[in-house]
């Protein structure tokens, strides 16, 4: 353990959360959520959240304290899947559902649910943007008028293969990170 996240709104602010010091893990900074969560505000009450690489749980746990009714944290490594069962425990909650899976081959089947707000922040310089994006369409994982937040390194292409159903609402680059809010027409 090094460090933590702090939850910076709602029901649980000022609460720091452990974080592992791990290699390809990078919470969003303060900054940057505060960005978003103002972008979020009209809809992430009762919202149903889908956070496609958790990491740190930094956007999900700010999520589920605005809010959100739901909040499911997708996380590949098993060390850093158990330390997000720890801060939900720490935080009392029952909102947050955190699996232990490979993103890709979760979404890459028919949609069990759809999501209103998703969040896709993976490790940088692995190409898993592009296709998350394509799953998460293809399958039908993204509601109707439902928002999408993509985080990249900023010399990415992302508009490049964006749906042409996902309307950019909102950007904004700050330091190295280039971040992105769509809107999924509700046709």
């Amino acid at each position: 353990m090094s460090g933590s996240i702090r939850i910076i709104g709602g029901r649980w602010r000022g609460r720091k959360l452990p974080v592992l010091d791990k290699a390809g893990l990078r919470p969003t900074t303060d900054r940057i959520k505060e960005t978003l969560f103002n972008w979020l505000m009209p809809i992430i009450q009762d919202a149903t959240v889908l956070d496609c690489f958790s990491g740190s749980g930094s956007l999900g746990f700010e999520a589920a304290s605005r809010g959100a009714k739901e909040v499911t944290l997708l996380e590949k490594e098993r060390i850093t899947f158990r330390q997000l069962e720890k801060n939900r425990d720490l935080c009392h909650t029952d909102k947050i559902s955190i699996f232990h899976v490979d993103t890709l081959n979760w979404l890459n089947q028919p949609a069990k649910k759809q999501f209103n707000l998703l969040f896709i922040d993976p490790p940088f310089h692995h190409a898993l943007v592009e296709k998350t994006v394509s799953l998460l369409e293809q399958h039908q994982w993204v509601a109707k008028n439902g928002y999408i937040y993509i985080e990249t390194e900023i010399d990415h292409e992302l508009l490049t293969y964006i749906p042409k159903n996902w309307q950019l609402h909102r950007e904004k680059v700050a330091g190295q990170v280039h971040s992105y809010l769509f809107i999924r027409d509700g046709e």
